[in-house]
């Protein structure tokens, strides 16, 4: 790999530029970087791993805030990758200055050692992932879940402008193959459509969607009327979401469809018609399920991962806030995992792991369990107080325990109540962690007493 470091204007920090390896075959677009680091070495293992799964990175580097907001200012990047803890910058204030700048860029922190507590309150505040230097390698799946996301986005965000037509636009559109067009009288009765809408809905003909009464629900909703015109709400909020509903198809099978509209005047200014935009999003609205699963989801297990549970974690603080009711937190830990592991393959170890995650699908559909870490899982319990979080927990470890599957397994908790052991998520995420490793330890006395 070759680096070329050139000057930056009007600042002594230099600005590195990676070449692409010899040949476009089998590399990804241009992915452009921004670092906010102080050590070029490790700026240089992050590209490693990147060059590993075959990125072709244009990297920039930054070490002070001023810089920083300069360069969002005056180029476009893909992806900030910041160092934490940087010298001469507050924890989270590469977060603040790139919430300022109005760029909508993901951005992953690094460093040597990340704690949970400090990981929960970064990604709350918007970070995308934090990822500790020992585990670098985990750099370029983070990426790639970051990138898609901010893709689909992307994609999202064009469509919404697309649909954002003058009069012109909409007949320009009337043959057009992608978009439905319709044409509706002040009741909803459809006037006439075209090609596009009635392939879109599974009929045979024009005159015989005609004849369906599809829109009048629609147009005689006052609400989802001035939502589909782009009216201001009742607020004079003028920032209004285009209008997604379910249609249903000749077949009876449903059409997820994105709609957008304008008032045609008569030749005296009277209303006379609307004409409305049809856009099929069912395909585009299930990739989002898709992808959204699978950002939060732990691969291994099926359970949420642990960027979700911070989410999970800060929506339950905000609801108790409302509520005033209790919450909590359980912490479980698989004893013994590396025995289990050095006994008998990692194979059972992995379905070791799998069986702690099934010793918690009991819980309620309220409930959330997750995969804390490793061999880390976590249950949230709305609206649970102590004894009850404890019979829980003890139902879960006895559950686990006498799963009927060799090797017989034993796991250690913790649990923490909101409000009463902490008001923030890495005050809670603190409290149970030490009363696990509290039961841990003393299994190890007992054990070790025997």
């Amino acid at each position: 790999m070759n680096y070329s470091y050139l000057p930056m204007a009007s600042t002594p920090q230099a600005r590195l530029k990676r070449d692409a390896l010899s040949g476009p075959e089998g590399r990804h677009l241009p992915l452009h970087v921004l670092f906010v680091h102080t050590n070029a070495a490790e700026v240089e293992r992050c590209l490693q791993e990147l060059d590993k799964v075959h990125f072709t990175v244009s990297a920039e580097v930054v070490v002070t805030p001023e810089e920083f907001s300069a360069r969002l200012g005056s180029h476009a990047y893909d992806l900030v990758v910041a160092e934490y803890p940087s010298l001469g910058w507050r924890e989270t204030q590469s977060l603040e200055l790139l919430d300022q700048s109005k760029r909508q860029i993901p951005l992953i922190f690094v460093g040597h050692i990340l704690q949970r507590e400090t990981v929960a309150e970064f990604i709350t505040r918007g970070a995308y992932d934090c990822i500790e230097m020992g585990h670098i390698g985990h750099l370029p799946v983070a990426v790639h879940r970051a990138l898609r996301e901010k893709a689909l986005c992307d994609e999202r965000d064009r469509a919404l402008n697309s649909l954002r037509h003058s009069e012109a636009r909409y007949r320009a559109l009337a043959v057009n193959l992608s978009y439905g067009i319709c044409r509706c009288d002040l009741d909803g009765k459809f006037l006439e459509v075209n090609e596009a809408m009635v392939k879109m809905l599974g009929y045979a003909s024009k005159e015989e969607l005609l004849a369906v009464n599809l829109a009048s629900g629609l147009i005689q909703d006052p609400g989802k009327r001035a939502q589909l015109l782009g009216q201001p709400d009742q607020q004079g909020s003028v920032e209004v979401d285009p209008l997604e509903i379910e249609w249903k198809r000749k077949d009876h099978t449903t059409l997820k469809v994105r709609l957008s509209g304008q008032e045609v005047l008569g030749e005296h200014g009277e209303l006379d018609a609307y004409e409305v935009i049809t856009e099929d999003v069912t395909k585009q609205r299930q990739l989002e399920d898709h992808l959204r699963q699978q950002a939060t989801r732990d691969p291994l297990t099926g359970l949420a991962n642990y960027r979700h549970l911070v989410e999970v974690l800060d929506m339950e603080i905000k609801r108790s806030a409302r509520t005033g009711r209790e919450f909590a937190l359980l912490l479980f830990d698989l004893d013994g995992l590396k025995q289990i592991n050095d006994r008998y393959g990692h194979l059972t170890g992995s379905h070791a792991i799998c069986r702690v995650a099934d010793g918690l699908s009991f819980c309620r559909d309220i409930d959330t369990a997750a995969r804390y870490g490793g061999d880390e899982f976590a249950v949230v319990l709305p609206e649970t107080g102590t004894e009850a979080a404890n019979q829980v927990a003890q139902r879960i470890c006895e559950s686990i325990a006498n799963d009927g599957v060799g090797p017989v397994l034993s796991v250690s908790v913790g649990v923490a109540v909101y409000p009463h052991d902490g008001e923030r998520i890495e005050a809670l995420l603190r409290k149970a962690d030490v009363a696990m490793y509290a039961m841990k330890a003393k299994k190890r006395e007992l054990r070790d007493a025997r």
